[in-house]
């Protein structure tokens, strides 16, 4: 099937074809057969670099209205948005910023946003949702994300409520059950294994790789000299030998310190040069990381996480792009949606440290980490190449290699994620009883196939909490109370209005009310992300915690989670000093934190600061506090 006969404009034909697509790939040609062209639901579970960009922009151009693109992450909806941008006559609108607001995104041909966006902005109300024709959702597999799985499904099945006529478009990798998430959106179903670029994976052990088409690759790596059985000699070996075949590779890692100590060792290899790269991560900030990162850039090699600052991973992922760099060391995090194809991949490690201890990686995300390797149109191949460095060859084939993905399983269940949306539901009016929520839910992945009691119980019992913390009421119906519609509004979780209930009842009674004082509240929440509180600090921290139990709300004798709250007595200090004045460097090699992360929880502790001045004027509190240090931030 050629481009030119698909119902797109003439102009939107002759772009393509400037670019040199000028034929469908299968899955895009079995994806317009299926319907997308004409308005029907359709789910397309296909490898990485199959085309599923292009799927998505034939469904919003042919919508006849205004479209929608979830997308999971703010750098993939960068990435999306100049995509869409590059298209003639299509006005793209982006919107990802401060989670707190849900301003009108309306007025686009077509809108990229995260699904929390776009679940803000229908818990308030915002009228261009109703007006949607299209509403694509990038990434749908993440419907089995713990994090993101639950907001997602639930406003797949609220945008269904506000536009029920809207055609969907859910884009996936390949997972087990891609029949159930098309039988739940009423959907055809277009799977494939088909990619553009052949995509060979194997595992390399004692010196060769064998992989799944029955080849073999030879690895001159000294078996005792590969760092005491980690496999970095041997990794080294593959990424050096995918450039010297001038291709690309990513090489990933379990950890932050992991990626740094393997793109500074492949830097020394000089594996090639990249000074004006460097000088851009130079110029983008000057912390210790960042020095460090270009560094190893000088040498073409760079690593990358989520402790880098957001510009210095911006500047890596499009310099590997447009092939300035020859390597990326990265932890897991990098497979998660952004394009960045290469050659080759290597996965040094299959195991991850969760808090309880190692554990496998699912097969899924390995899955999507091997989808990286094969550039469309550079590279005649893709190879992926899991490193056997404490596991053995055949314990990594059955695991990984020759495995089908997970299914994709709703998290809905989960009770901080359900009470979140059932407050939502009732306080932006789509139910008004126990039996309207049951019916909004009814619409869910989760609920897909299950028994409505199987859903009843669960509903039950976060009704209950939420009329506790005073956000519902339960008279002939269900309601939210004024706290209740402020905490939904404010987009932050139930329980994290509550806890700023607590603070602020708790405040009134202090004499010494500070900066502090509202930090340590807001970083005392499920919304603050955690900072790491390593043994050699703790002693300081509790002796800081002392010093200042005058200015905190919870008394250290009663805190239920005292290490939870002695890390957020961290983040609170660390925010109060950067409030102050406090340079990034002295920050991150105080605290051993990245210049990421408090580029992250400064954003955060903005948007929650707000929050909780918004329920403190609902209970007709004093909000001075979190004004005043949010406008020190």
């Amino acid at each position: 099937m050629r481009v030119s006969d698909l119902p797109l404009p003439d102009e939107v034909i002759a772009h393509h074809e400037s670019e040199g697509i000028t034929e469908l790939y299968p899955p895009q040609a079995a994806a317009v057969e299926a319907g997308i062209t004409g308005g029907t639901n359709v789910v397309v579970a296909v490898p990485t670099a199959s085309g599923k960009t292009f799927v998505a922009e034939l469904a919003m151009l042919t919508a006849g209205g205004p479209a929608l693109y979830i997308v999971p992450l703010r750098a993939l909806a960068r990435e999306k948005y100049e995509t869409f941008s590059e298209v003639p006559g299509v006005d793209v609108g982006i919107a990802t910023g401060d989670l707190g607001s849900a301003e009108e995104l309306g007025g686009s041909d077509v809108v990229v946003a995260t699904a929390e966006k776009v679940d803000s902005a229908i818990r308030s109300g915002a009228s261009w949702v109703d007006d949607l024709a299209c509403v694509v959702v990038d990434e749908v597999h993440l419907l089995g994300s713990q994090g993101r799985g639950p907001t997602l499904e639930v406003t797949m099945a609220t945008l269904g409520r506000r536009a029920p006529d809207v055609q969907i478009v859910a884009l996936s990798a390949t997972v087990a059950n891609p029949e159930e998430i098309a039988e739940w959106l009423d959907a055809e179903l277009v799977r494939s294994r088909w990619r553009p670029v052949d995509l060979r994976t194997g595992v390399c052990a004692g010196g060769r790789v064998d992989f799944d088409d029955g080849s073999t690759l030879a690895v001159a790596v000294d078996a005792e000299a590969d760092d005491r059985g980690v496999g970095t000699a041997t990794t080294v070996e593959l990424v050096r030998g995918a450039i010297d075949d001038g291709g690309q590779c990513l090489a990933f890692v379990r950890s932050r310190r992991e990626a740094e100590t393997l793109a500074a060792r492949l830097a020394e290899e000089s594996v090639g040069a990249a000074s004006a790269v460097a000088a851009d991560v130079r110029d983008a900030g000057g912390t210790d990381t960042g020095r460090r990162l270009a560094d190893c850039v000088e040498g073409s090699v760079a690593f990358h996480h989520a402790g880098l600052r957001s510009e210095h991973r911006a500047i890596v992922e499009n310099a590997f792009r447009d092939r300035r760099l020859k390597c990326i060391c990265a932890t897991p995090t990098l497979a998660a949606g952004v394009n960045v194809p290469a050659r080759r991949v290597v996965i040094r490690d299959q195991q991850r440290y969760t808090g309880s201890g190692m554990e496998w990686l699912p097969v899924l995300e390995v899955h999507q980490m091997c989808g990286r390797a094969g550039r469309p149109h550079l590279d005649p191949y893709g190879e992926a190449v899991l490193v056997a460095g404490d596991a053995d060859r055949e314990e990594l084939e059955s695991r990984y290699v020759g495995a089908a993905p997970e299914a994709v399983e709703s998290q809905l269940a989960d009770r901080e994620a359900l009470r979140t949306h059932v407050l939502a539901i009732v306080a932006s009016g789509f139910a008004e009883s126990r039996g309207g929520v049951l019916d909004v839910l009814d619409a869910t992945f989760y609920a897909h196939g299950r028994p409505e009691e199987s859903l009843a119980g669960l509903v039950d019992d976060v009704v209950s909490d939420l009329v506790a913390w005073e956000m519902l009421t339960t008279g002939e119906g269900l309601a939210a109370t004024e706290l209740g519609t402020a905490v939904s509004r404010q987009y932050v979780a139930p329980r994290t209005g509550a806890r700023i209930v607590d603070g602020l009842r708790t405040m009134r009674g202090m004499e010494r009310v500070t900066g502090l004082t509202a930090l340590e509240i807001v970083c005392d929440t499920p919304d603050m992300h955690g900072t790491y509180l390593g043994n050699r600090e703790r002693a300081a921290m509790y002796q800081y915690a002392r010093s200042h139990a005058d200015e905190f709300t919870t008394s250290m004798g009663e805190t239920e989670t005292f290490e939870r709250w002695l890390e957020a007595v961290k983040t609170a200090r660390i925010l109060l000093e950067w409030a102050d004045g406090a340079s990034t460097d002295d920050l991150v090699e105080q605290y051993r934190i990245g210049p990421g992360d408090l580029e992250s929880r400064v954003e955060r502790a903005e948007w929650l600061l707000g929050a909780a001045a918004a329920v403190a004027a609902v209970l007709d509190a004093d909000g001075s506090a979190f004004r005043e240090v949010r406008d020190r931030l």
